[in-house]
């Protein structure tokens, strides 16, 4: 039913969902509240929107400085999205792995894929799902941050990506933030420290564990977003 603890290297958690689904919220509250987790910074070569920052959110790069890293094999995962290029370093996730350092992931489904492919015994992949498809489409637009034609394009990729979700170890619905945030939360730890309580983990594993046991009808839910109930 669980994953088996990870010891002696780091848990790489690996997010996806499509756009609007609530995976960066989620995945930036996990961080805050876990300090043993660290961000993996991906590059890109979009523009900051409004209040991201160079270095925290992504580092910002040009389509030339991409290739580059492209061409000198830096990259453990990149991809071409939304009209945009995204990538992960391989160097510095490693070298965190290897020295048992937890890492998490906000990536799209096919980053996922690359990075539990270079490193299938440490990743831990759960996909966030949506509450239903309109609501999808009105986080999209409520954000307000993208042009109406990049919208478009981002809802029209949403059931391509919800149809990965067999992928995923775990599957969460968020129509609560607080529910899939525990949720998240205790899929991490019972990963990370196993199921059993124990005296130098300041957790309640055993609820945690029962949590992530109690998460049953969220694939139910998938199935239904991608018209296969």
């Amino acid at each position: 039913m669980y994953d088996a603890p990870v010891t002696d290297r780091g848990v790489l958690v690996i997010v996806s969902s499509p756009s609007g689904a609530g995976k960066t919220t989620l995945t930036r509250r996990l961080l805050n509240e876990h300090p043993q987790l660290e961000f993996s910074v991906s590059h890109t070569t979009r523009a900051p929107r409004p209040g991201e920052v160079e270095g925290r959110d992504y580092h910002f790069i040009s389509p030339e400085e991409f290739h580059g890293m492209i061409e000198r094999h830096e990259f453990a995962e990149h991809a071409y999205v939304h009209g945009n290029r995204y990538g992960t370093a391989q160097a510095p996730v490693e070298a965190a792995l290897a020295a048992g350092k937890d890492m998490i992931f906000d990536v799209d489904w096919q980053g996922g894929a690359a990075l539990s492919t270079r490193w299938p015994k440490d990743s831990l992949k759960v996909f966030i799902l949506p509450p239903d498809l309109q609501i999808l489409a009105s986080r999209l637009r409520q954000r307000a941050t993208d042009a109406p034609e990049v919208i478009n394009r981002r809802l029209q990729k949403a059931i391509e990506e919800l149809e990965h979700f067999p992928e995923y170890q775990h599957l969460i619905v968020n129509d609560d933030l607080e529910r899939a945030y525990k949720v998240l939360q205790a899929t991490y730890l019972t990963r990370r420290y196993g199921v059993t309580d124990r005296p130098d983990v300041p957790y309640p594993l055993t609820e945690h564990a029962k949590v992530v046991a109690a998460n049953t009808s969220a694939e139910a839910h998938a199935r239904k977003l991608v018209g296969r109930a």
